[in-house]
């Protein structure tokens, strides 16, 4: 095989070392592997049990409503008590809870007569211990992988994501349909037993000895530590821009009606999930990248443009190219965004910060999608999805100029890289 071959495999081959390594991070991904098939069933068991209940557009939708205000409050509150309190602890109770509530809502099910209001509480509820637990996890992640290896980790991470993402929905789709909501739930349930079982056996993950207590005062020092980082500003302004300006999912139903393609509907919202595991098993590279900052508005401006170009697109199966690669993009953004995260930011703040995560990348998608079917309603799917692909791109470029840290950003010479690089070595001897 010539030499210029090999190369190119060895740099598009999946980098295992994390799993290798560390017997905590394996124990966390098998943990997630599970938890994310059945979460992802229960995702299409909600929606489909209030259909099937009220036969209500806004019943539906008000599930995504009822959960955004748990979001934010515990998004952030679980920020706070990641850097306060054990991390393992904090990730087993809340797995606990989201067995307790998936649990509830399978007896609900099962009743002559389910009640939608349980749909409503019961989700609110799990999405906010589901976010005071999210911030934990992401975390723990800088414990137990090696700094040099955090770039490794996050394309296996975002791997186990798309995988689940494409896999998990079609099989909540057939249990639901086949055999009812509450078999779907049940089988979430079992899934939640069988992390619990893989988490148990993570070591304990104490706070620092001079660890802030989880308080409003801990919660704005994080804020301040935030916005005092221009680098990390930009992570958080881009994917918010790239997703309120060229989400568009909810265009989804409307463009297979004009394309004449309606059974091909299931294939327009697997396609960015493909589009972005074909990016993770093929990411190895991504992880030799150095200036991540440049990483993330290169690949940003990319999902915009494949956006864009959905807007121009004669056929389905066209479209359906144009989606995953735009997906594609936008998980190696998503890649050097995480990577930033875990090998700057000091431990007793991670945390914090990953709180503030969570509202950068949760409340994108749902603003983008209101944006999206207004724009449409003004001027119709293809507007909607030319001028937001276009809006992203310049909101990208303008957000790069205007942050020349971000842009400059080199894993090699900045302070705060080395200074926890430094820390993490520092530990280790």
């Amino acid at each position: 095989m010539p030499d210029g071959l090999k190369r190119l495999l060895r740099n598009l081959s999946i980098d295992l070392s994390p799993l290798r390594d560390s017997r905590d991070y394996r124990l966390l991904f098998s943990s997630g592997v599970v938890t994310m098939f059945g979460t992802m069933i229960t995702m299409v068991a909600v929606p489909y049990q209030m259909k099937e209940l009220t036969d209500s557009y806004l019943a539906v939708g008000l599930v995504s409503l009822a959960e955004f205000v748990p979001m934010v409050v515990c998004g952030l509150w679980g920020g706070a008590i990641a850097d306060a309190l054990d991390r393992r602890r904090i990730i087993v109770l809340s797995e606990l809870g989201l067995l307790v509530t998936t649990a509830a809502l399978m007896v609900n099910a099962l009743l002559p007569n389910p009640q939608v209001w349980v749909l409503y509480v019961i989700g609110g509820i799990s999405t906010g211990i589901s976010c005071l637990q999210r911030p934990s996890l992401e975390a723990v992640f800088q414990q137990v992988v090696k700094h040099e290896q955090q770039g490794a980790a996050a394309v296996l991470s975002s791997m186990r994501w798309n995988f689940g993402a494409i896999v998990a929905p079609a099989l909540g789709g057939l249990l639901v349909t086949a055999y009812g909501p509450a078999a779907a739930y049940g089988i979430d349930t079992l899934s939640f037993v069988l992390s619990l079982v893989l988490l148990w056996r993570i070591r304990s993950l104490p706070p620092a000895e001079d660890a802030a207590p989880a308080s409003l005062k801990s919660l704005v020092e994080g804020v301040r530590y935030a916005m005092g980082r221009s680098d990390l500003m930009g992570t958080y302004l881009v994917d918010i821009a790239a997703m309120v300006f060229a989400m568009a999912t909810s265009l989804f139903p409307f463009l297979a009606d004009e394309l004449r393609a309606p059974q091909a509907l299931g294939l327009l919202y697997s396609a960015s999930a493909v589009g972005a595991l074909i990016a993770s098993l093929t990411g190895a590279w991504t992880a030799r990248v150095k200036r991540q900052g440049l990483g993330v508005i290169v690949a940003a401006t990319l999902w915009g443009a494949g956006v864009a170009l959905c807007a121009l697109t004669p056929n389905v199966w066209v479209l359906v190219v144009c989606i995953a690669f735009a997906g594609a993009a936008d998980m190696v953004s998503g890649i050097f965004r995480t990577t930033m995260w875990n090998q700057t930011i000091p431990q007793e703040l991670r945390g914090r910060l990953a709180g503030i995560e969570l509202l950068s990348y949760a409340s994108g998608p749902m603003l983008g999608n209101a944006r999206a079917s207004l724009m449409a309603n003004i001027g119709g799917t293809r507007f909607s999805l030319g001028s937001g692909g276009l809006l992203c791109v310049a909101a990208v470029l303008g957000l790069a100029a205007a942050l020349p840290k971000f842009r400059r950003y080199d894993a090699r010479t900045d302070e705060h890289a080395l200074a926890e690089k430094a820390r993490r070595d520092a530990a280790v001897a």
